[in-house]
């Protein structure tokens, strides 16, 4: 077969052969770096909640989610030796590099799920190889998991994809697990092809790149053994798909929010999962161009460093942002998008032209996962508007990743870097609390909240003593926050509004700045960020914070409203202007909406529209 020296992001990815190449130019790589006996693979130095052995053997089979379909769709691939050699050792009690007796809440479990995918799909490849004590081997060490506790959300998939791969090699398995957990996930569901991450959990890219995933692999491959849950899972994830495709941009891109964003374009291994189980929510041609540029896009970002090894982060290098599961292998989770090189070559996927995005609404209201996404489609902007949460997952930077206004694909968002002051806080989209001692606190869940039309309402307390209640009226360039702050004590407030991608703010001449005591615009390449107060004793600054706080650019700079609350009841109003044009012209800023009071009755206008687009009685 032919291949081309070129560099990935160079690669066009139109052929299935062009996609076959991108897998490879991921893998090759990782050859330097595989342990003696094959069954680790050690990239990084960083460490992870788990042992670094564990780490190891997570990046390891990580590689497993692209080479099980490209040997699946009857390519051969060098590598696959030493995989084979891998698993002998690494299942292999006498081997210095077992992989280990695993114990309840394992990671191990979640490394096993592939190797369910690769019985499944390619049984003459990695089982008929073996002796009969090396399969003895290999079953009794994924045959753990049905012996320990397992975390009850996505992770109940891990199971029943070991079970699966299990019983189509003819191994041994347990019907009885597999059931129970399938049941428990059925528990997860809410609505409108929605999951949750576990009973009362958040909704984020977990229910497309986990549970909607092994859902559709679990479809097709149990399609004869379980046709009602089969069918069940494909028309979940075709309703799901109608949602779900307002989060990516014409451009490829996507709104990044939630946790595990370091996995990065398996943002569209639900499109693949689509594919690979037949399910056409759309025609192949429009999810063939979801996935292709999706990876294309992600392919242009530095993601991958010198030695062309991926890196823990999202638009470039970057441990702020992680998780604390992330070792250096945990990105390769990225490969389950390459699930169509399962497919042969005469697939309807591969033949289909790549088509665009369907026309889509401006503004899609997403209940079950609290969002209402808004879209500039002209602009490739996608912004998610979110009322938060009643629970916590409790993950690193969860205030950040799941409690902020709004995200955008243009301008990210960001997480702290430290706790002291706006410049280490980092606090676009959010607003932040604090008593005058420079520490600020910001929503971590809410109280209660509602979605009516394209208005979200919100209510959390910073304090035992302090009630916040925010009104978000969606919408774009322009987004309208209305808080109203009950307190028992003095703090300051802090409303930021997007972060701005920057490159020197002090020699740039690209990069400008309108700013008056009511209102500031910061202008750079990347897009044009501002923020009016409309209402209360709010001033309005830049905070610069502190550099490789934002996934999508190392340095920015955040126009931010700053406000003195004393005690009792306070009207904040903020009127907060995102695009990603450099210079959307004077005409765009001075659209922005204008308040009036009347007997105590607050009424905001928009002047694009020409009406009220929000009023309420100040009590």
């Amino acid at each position: 077969m032919k291949r081309f020296d070129v560099p990935i992001c160079e690669n066009p990815l139109k052929t299935r052969d062009d996609f076959l190449r991108a897998a490879e130019q991921i893998c090759n790589p990782l050859k330097p770096y595989y342990s003696k006996g094959c069954a680790r693979l050690h990239i990084g130095n960083t460490s992870a909640s788990y042992p670094d052995s564990i780490a190891e053997m997570e990046g390891f089979s990580r590689v497993l989610w692209g080479l099980v379909p490209l040997m699946a769709g009857g390519d051969e691939y060098d590598l696959w030796d030493v995989y084979l050699q891998g698993i002998k050792n690494g299942t292999n009690p006498a081997h210095e590099e077992y992989w280990g007796d695993i114990t309840d809440y394992d990671q191990r479990m979640v490394e096993m799920a592939v190797f369910g995918l690769a019985l499944a799909l390619i049984p003459e490849k990695i089982w008929t190889p073996l002796s009969e004590q090396e399969k003895h081997h290999f079953a009794s060490w994924l045959n753990q998991i049905n012996h320990h506790q397992i975390h009850d959300c996505n992770w109940l998939f891990f199971l029943v994809l070991v079970n699966l791969g299990l019983k189509k090699a003819g191994a041994p398995y347990d019907s009885e697990k597999m059931d129970k957990n399938l049941e428990r996930i059925d528990q997860f569901y809410i609505s409108d092809g929605w999951y949750s991450d576990g009973l009362n959990g958040h909704c984020d890219y977990y229910i497309p790149f986990a549970i909607h995933f092994y859902g559709l692999i679990y479809a097709k491959l149990m399609e004869s053994d379980d046709p009602e849950r089969s069918k069940r899972y494909k028309s979940r994830a075709e309703t799901f798909a109608k949602d779900f495709i307002y989060w990516f941009a014409q451009d490829g891109s996507a709104v990044p929010y939630g946790r595990s964003l370091t996995y990065r374009f398996a943002q569209s291994a639900f499109w693949s999962a689509m594919v690979f189980a037949e399910a056409e929510p759309f025609s192949m041609g429009i999810m063939k161009g979801m996935i292709l540029r999706n990876l294309r896009w992600w392919f242009k970002q530095p993601i991958f460093n010198s030695d062309g090894i991926l890196t823990i982060g999202y638009t470039y290098p970057n441990l702020i942002m992680a998780e604390n599961y992330n070792s250096p292998g945990s990105p390769y989770w990225a490969l389950k998008t390459f699930l169509p090189l399962a497919l042969k070559g005469d697939h309807p996927f591969w033949q289909a032209e790549e088509s665009p995005l369907p026309a889509l609404n401006v503004r899609s209201v997403q209940q079950p996962p609290h969002l209402v996404i808004c879209r500039q489609e002209e602009k490739n902007h996608v912004l998610a508007f979110n009322s938060g949460h009643l629970s916590t997952n409790e993950h690193t930077h969860t205030s950040a990743k799941y409690e902020k206004f709004v995200y955008s694909n243009v301008f990210g968002f960001s997480v702290p870097r430290a706790e002291w002051g706006l410049e280490q806080g980092a606090f676009d989209s959010m607003l932040a609390l604090s008593e005058g001692d420079n520490l600020y606190r910001v929503k971590r869940t809410s109280e209660a909240y509602k979605i009516e039309g394209d208005i979200i309402y919100t209510q959390w307390k910073p304090w035992t003593d302090v009630v916040v209640k925010t009104w978000l009226v969606t919408g774009a360039p322009w987004h309208i926050r209305i808080h109203c702050i009950h307190t028992k004590r003095y703090i300051i407030a802090a409303d930021g509004g997007f972060a701005l991608g920057i490159e020197n703010n002090n020699k740039d001449k690209s990069y400008k700045v309108m700013q008056s005591e009511k209102e500031v615009l910061a202008r750079s390449p990347q897009g044009t960020s501002g923020i009016k107060s409309l209402y209360g004793n709010g001033k309005a600054e830049l905070i610069y914070p502190n550099s490789n706080t934002n996934l999508m650019n190392s340095r920015t700079v955040i126009p931010t409203v700053k406000a003195d609350i004393v005690p009792g009841t306070s009207w904040l109003i903020s009127a907060v202007f995102g695009d990603p044009g450099y210079d959307p012209g004077m005409n765009n800023w001075d659209t922005a909406p204008y308040v009036d009071i009347v007997k105590n009755e607050i009424m905001i206008y928009s002047r694009d529209l020409n009406k009220i687009v929000f009023q309420k009685k100040m009590i």
